[in-house]
């Protein structure tokens, strides 16, 4: 004869707490790069272009085409982020969900643009400099 399953309330309880911290963390990130999605457009784009990340023809094109991107990052849905960031979601440990996002639009979409000549270094390297950047204006 079997016998009763029982959940443990408490570890069910802690789950609970941790998965809403880690949603209003994700909601605040969000509200604070709705603030600053211009800004942080244009310090990405300097930032790669002066660390030799991206070689292009026009910054400011690229600026235009990471605002973009924020912008639908900012609109987009649960599923479509985590679909967007699925090949980098292992990159590195405890990553930034914006910085993988980014980092997931130069190298699969920004790669591809008119006035990019071109992406270099590894995709952990542009991360890196995408996350210092995103982590220095979002908290």
């Amino acid at each position: 004869m079997g016998g009763d399953f029982h959940t443990n309330y408490r570890e069910e309880n802690l789950i609970s707490r941790l998965e809403s911290s880690r949603q209003s963390a994700w909601t605040r990130q969000l509200m604070q790069l709705g603030d600053c999605a211009d800004e942080l457009a244009q310090k990405l784009a300097m930032k790669l272009v002066d660390s030799e990340r991206i070689e292009t023809t026009s910054q400011r094109d690229v600026e235009e085409q990471l605002a973009g991107a924020l912008g639908d990052l900012l609109r987009a849905e649960d599923f479509d982020i985590q679909y967007a960031i699925a090949n980098f979601r292992n990159l590195v440990p405890q990553a930034n969900r914006i910085s993988l996002y980014v980092t997931a639009f130069i190298i699969e979409r920004l790669i591809n643009h008119r006035s990019v000549v071109d992406v270099y270094g590894t995709d952990e390297e542009i991360y890196n400099v995408v996350n210092q950047v995103v982590t220095g204006m979002i908290r």
